[in-house]
């Protein structure tokens, strides 16, 4: 089920202010990520969720991401000293099979980007092994890439690396669910 990676080039557009019209990252993430949190984001891209995540997690928290392309981070952390919370931040490269992070974690954000993982279960089994007893994981997939059947398949692995869906979230155009460590 994996496809190729998103090009760099493409981040810009993932990060339009005309996107928040349909979908809004503080109000996405707001039932999750509180202050003094840990938040793991996979495959950030430009920051669409990572900047709104940082300002929830406030001082006493912090955003970790993490992703293949350094270019993606490395435009994430400008705009991220633009609006004032790169010092909540922690932008980490990995490679494709290893996320590279054992920090523990209370809510890992996984937002068009599960569909990209060579091996969905092992990504899954990596954020399992990090994750708090009581944490969360916020899958997210876009429908135009993942179909019904493949968003299911990715639910599976999930499943088969510990995980429960427990809520399903309405996002425009997506396909989301939040799901707590079994």
């Amino acid at each position: 089920m994996a496809q190729r990676v998103c090009p760099w080039w493409v981040g810009y557009l993932l990060i339009s202010p005309l996107r928040r019209w349909f979908q809004n990252p503080e109000k996405i993430l707001g039932p999750y990520a509180r202050e003094g949190m840990t938040v793991l984001e996979i495959g950030p891209g430009m920051g669409f969720f990572t900047i709104p995540a940082a300002v929830l997690v406030g001082a006493r928290g912090r955003v970790i991401t993490v992703d293949v392309q350094d270019k993606m981070l490395k435009v994430l952390m400008r705009r991220a000293q633009k609006y004032g919370v790169a010092e909540l931040i922690d932008a980490r490269v990995c490679s494709p099979d290893d996320i590279g992070v054992a920090d523990p974690i209370d809510v890992c954000l996984v937002i068009n980007v599960a569909h990209e993982a060579p091996d969905v279960r092992a990504l899954f089994g990596q954020i399992r092994s990090i994750l708090k007893p009581d944490g969360k994981v916020l899958l997210v997939e876009p429908m135009h890439h993942v179909s019904e059947a493949d968003f299911q398949v990715t639910l599976d692995q999930a499943a088969a690396a510990g995980f429960e869906v427990v809520e399903t979230l309405a996002i425009s155009r997506r396909r989301s669910v939040v799901m707590v460590p079994v």
